[in-house]
């Protein structure tokens, strides 16, 4: 189909509370707790633990920190978002209209598909704010899109983009971002991505005879695992590691922000701290890119949390190599993927039409 109207794009990050106080922390992990694709229990005792265990203890803790990450502009990953939002707006020109959203609380999923619908546009373009595929982030996104649309009668033509783990551009500006530092002087780098459950990527495996079956079942992305969050984050780990000329040696991948007794990806990312230390490590170098923008799990997790831990292994110093954040060619990248799906679209009508 022609596109008569505008071009909708909605980009959706994870999300933040609306502020850094204790109520606003309690909201936002009640929401993002209790869908079904992050903590993926049946529905009684998934409330029971958000509602009576989780939420209520975590929103103190958790607000303090929040107050540590705040800035006036409010929270980054949130006023990284908007910057994105308007640079795209920016390259891709008024035929097309760029909205953000978060996953849980605002703006709202729900806000920004009424604000494509009363412009009128043809078509929209979904691309979660995840590098790396999985359920808990990209999958949930696509699902709560789909589901907000339903309770609309009309449905325009949507393309939603799965991943880029490997996008050059994005692994190039990983890249310099590391540049800035003496990568000589570190004693190990460690690429740490965001955990999850072993269990939900034993459920990502369709075939059953692959996921964590299998010895390095992660370090090469084939047919059998090719929606893996975990080997998608090795991808993304390789591809830095080659751009900046890394030997396997010198990094690890690792995951963080664990939550819970049961197993999750592994190794963690304290435990290959806790080994560097244990090695007479005094220097850290850290990526974290399963993040397009800095956060809480990076600017304080790794930055002030995992600091003080090493601090007190015996280490000296740990460095953050900055995000994606709103660095131009990042903005051009999200700009790409959505030009992108459009020639994909033409592309299929075209051979279509000669077939």
């Amino acid at each position: 189909m022609t596109s008569i109207g505008k071009k909708g794009v909605l980009l959706v990050n994870l999300g933040t509370p609306d502020e850094p106080s204790r109520g606003a922390v309690y909201r936002y992990l009640k929401q993002f707790l209790l869908d079904p694709r992050v903590i993926d229990y049946p529905w009684l005792p998934r409330n029971l633990l958000v509602r009576g265990i989780i939420a209520p203890f975590r929103s103190g803790s958790s607000s303090k920190l929040y107050k540590m990450l705040w800035t006036e502009e409010g929270s980054p990953l949130k006023f990284y978002g908007e910057r994105v939002r308007d640079g795209v707006q920016e390259i891709l020109g008024d035929d097309y209209m760029v909205e953000l959203a978060m996953r849980y609380q605002n703006p709202s999923i729900s806000h920004a598909l009424q604000r494509l619908e009363e412009a009128l546009v043809s078509e929209i373009t979904v691309i979660p704010m995840f590098p790396q595929y999985a359920s808990a982030t990209t999958g949930s996104v696509h699902d709560a899109v789909m589901k907000e649309l339903s309770k609309r009668q009309i449905i325009p033509d949507v393309r939603m983009v799965n991943s880029y783990y490997n996008r050059p551009s994005m692994i190039e500006i990983f890249a310099d971002n590391a540049k800035q530092f003496d990568l000589e002087s570190y004693d190990h780098i460690i690429f740490s991505f965001h955990g999850l459950p072993q269990r939900q990527l034993r459920k990502g495996d369709p075939t059953n005879s692959h996921c964590t079956k299998k010895e390095n079942c992660c370090l090469n992305i084939s047919p059998a695992n090719q929606f893996c969050y975990s080997a998608q984050c090795h991808g993304t780990t390789q591809a830095i590691a080659a751009k900046l000329g890394l030997k396997p040696e010198q990094y690890t991948t690792a995951f963080q922000s664990r939550l819970g007794p049961e197993a999750w990806a592994q190794p963690y990312t304290i435990k290959i701290i806790e080994e560097q230390a244990e090695k007479g490590a005094k220097r850290l170098l850290v990526f974290s890119p399963a993040f397009v923008a800095d956060c809480l799990e990076t600017i304080i997790e790794i930055g002030t949390e995992y600091q003080e831990e090493f601090e007190e292994m015996g280490g000296e110093h740990i460095d953050l190599v900055p995000s994606l954040n709103d660095d131009p060619r990042w903005i051009q990248t999200v700009a790409d993927l959505v030009l992108e799906q459009g020639r994909v679209e033409m592309s299929s009508t075209a051979a279509k039409a000669t077939a």
